[in-house]
């Protein structure tokens, strides 16, 4: 059993204990309400799910295991010399709830490295696609397409003891995940790298090795590639995609079913797609403008402009945040170090500046602050990655650290089949009545 395996086997059986003996003592104690609105509107703020590796909290953002986003950059380690925290180290921590040692986040990187291949039935599947397949769908098709190497299924398939079902579920998770970027950057290089793939490089870290099979090896690419696949490894477990790989997971399908679930939530408009509508409105913009260098009242008018016409200002407004998205502000920090000379990076940020007052004034949505997906576009065009149909297959590579470590705590953990209760219209107002 590897090290990580063995941590992480010792940690749950700890809690598994304390959550049998908590539930006998409190299972009937009511914890929260429901009121109609929230029937109606999504099940939305609705406190009904076990979710140990990260929280959301409305003022202060996202927390991993307890730990802000400036924390963390803080705290882990990070690769040779660099300033960004590396996902390996987060992973760690959100499968432990420990911070990880330089040495422990080295042995993760040589385990994925280990364990990284891209099986050529995958690659067989994908070149049966067009090029121009939207890419979240290529994404998901070669996640399908792994699921016959699945542990976890062939073991359920002999007969394995419910007590195994975690111990299945981490192998499939640590492989999938070390094979993601491989199918990433393929999936990339074939559609907007006219088919010349570049192979890893057995000598770089997780974030970085997929920075350079993207075709990017800049050292501050390969630095914010750390960042970002940090800064959206999860959102606690009631957003689309997180919910969607838990509830899959909980029919007890495997990991590679369960995350390819996930990820055709995360390719809606009103998730993890809203990063590529947030560039391809600034290019809008610029194209009507026409300028890279646009006044603050240009920008204000064709905020209004896009107001008015119905839509949404993309990437402003967030269902839980009241406050900047720490991710926000985490890239923005970035960004003044590396890209403080880049014209589409200072137009977010005078973005920044303006569109929260003009919601405020218009009292258009409860919180007119900038999410994650306000400025990663920019800084990925100012690198030359201007593939915006691409982004969200980024996120999801990012997203399947967070959604594969709670998976194993949910069958750690013995978590049942996720069966909520619905109700008619007729019934509610019977209710009512």
């Amino acid at each position: 059993m590897d090290i990580l395996k063995q941590r992480f086997q010792e940690v749950a059986t700890t809690v598994g204990q304390e959550v049998k003996d908590f539930l006998k003592l409190n299972g009937d104690r009511k914890i929260d309400e429901v009121v109609v609105s929230q029937v109606f509107g999504g099940m939305r703020g609705i406190k009904s799910m076990l979710w140990e590796t990260s929280q959301l909290d409305p003022e202060e953002g996202i927390r991993f295991r307890g730990y802000s986003i400036p924390k963390l950059r803080e705290l882990l380690p990070k690769w040779k010399g660099g300033k960004e925290p590396m996902p390996e180290g987060l992973f760690w921590l959100m499968l432990t709830g420990e911070i990880p040692t330089q040495e422990q986040v080295e042995w993760l990187t040589a385990e994925w490295r280990r364990r990284e291949n891209l099986p050529q039935q995958t690659i067989n599947v994908l070149e049966a696609l067009s090029p121009e397949t939207h890419p979240m769908t290529q994404f998901v098709i070669g996640i399908m397409s792994m699921q016959p190497d699945s542990l976890f299924a062939a073991k359920y398939a002999e007969g394995m003891s419910k007590s195994d079902y975690w111990s299945y579920t981490y192998e499939d998770a640590m492989n999938l995940i070390a094979r993601l970027p491989l199918l990433a950057a393929y999936i990339y290089r074939r559609s907007f790298g006219q088919g010349k793939h570049i192979a890893a490089d057995p000598n770089l870290d997780w974030s970085g090795n997929y920075a350079h099979m993207l075709g990017y090896d800049q050292p501050d690419f390969k630095s914010y590639m750390r960042l970002y696949l940090t800064i959206h490894a999860d959102h606690e477990g009631g957003n689309a995609s997180a919910h969607t790989v838990h509830l899959v997971g909980s029919t007890l399908s495997d990991p590679y079913l369960s995350f390819a679930g996930g990820m055709n939530s995360l390719a809606g408009p009103l998730h993890g797609l809203a990063n590529q509508e947030v560039i391809k409105w600034i290019f809008g913009m610029i194209d009507e403008i026409g300028t890279m260098d646009p006044t603050e009242a240009q920008i204000a008018d064709y905020i209004h402009n896009t107001l008015e016409a119905g839509q949404v200002i993309p990437g402003y407004g967030h269902a839980v945040l009241r406050q900047p998205d720490p991710r926000f502000i985490a890239q923005k920090v970035f960004a003044e170090e590396y890209l403080h000379e880049s014209a589409i990076v200072k137009i977010v940020w005078q973005l920044f500046d303006i569109v929260p007052g003009i919601l405020q004034e218009l009292g258009k949505v409860k919180n007119p602050w900038p999410n994650v997906d306000a400025h990663s576009g920019a800084i990925l065009v100012h690198y030359g990655l201007k593939d915006y149909n691409y982004y969200t297959v980024m996120f999801g590579v990012s997203r399947a650290l967070g959604v594969l470590a709670a998976q194993c705590w949910s069958r750690a953990l013995g978590l049942p089949l996720e069966r909520p209760k619905s109700l008619s219209f007729a019934s509610i107002k019977k209710m009512i009545q």
